[in-house]
C-alpha cells in the first residue's frame, strides 16, 4: 500500500468566508441572525405556543383541549448570541481553523 505524498502548498476551500466583494458570507449572515435574535431575546424575555394535549370526537362534536406553553428566555442568553455574533461579525472571515498553507515553520 502506497502513501499519498505530501504537497508543501496545501490550499483548503472555505467556501464560507470566500465571498465576493458585493456578496456576504455564510458567517456574516450567521453572525448578523445571531444579533437580531438575541437582541429580540432581549427585548421580549419569553415566548409562548400553544401544544393540542386531548382531542375527542363524538358524532358531530368536538372537543379539545390545548395548552399554553411560556418558555421564560435566560438574559445570558440574549447576551451570549449577542457576544458571539458580534465577534463572529468581527472575527470570522478573517480568521479560520483550517489551515491555508503547509506546515508550520514554512
Amino acid at each position: 500500500m502506497g502513501m499519498l505524498p505530501i504537497t508543501p502548498n496545501l490550499q483548503l476551500s472555505r467556501p464560507w468566508t470566500t465571498a465576493k466583494p458585493g456578496e456576504m458570507s455564510v458567517v456574516k449572515i450567521a453572525a448578523i441572525a445571531l444579533i437580531v435574535l438575541g437582541t429580540l431575546g432581549l427585548v421580549h424575555g419569553s415566548f409562548s405556543y400553544t401544544k393540542e394535549a386531548h382531542q375527542v370526537k363524538l358524532g358531530a362534536v368536538n372537543l379539545s383541549i390545548t395548552d399554553k406553553e411560556t418558555v421564560n428566555l435566560p438574559i445570558w442568553s440574549g447576551v451570549g448570541a449577542i457576544a458571539v455574533g458580534g465577534l463572529l461579525l468581527r472575527f470570522g472571515s478573517k480568521r479560520s481553523w483550517l489551515p491555508t498553507s503547509g506546515p508550520p515553520g514554512r
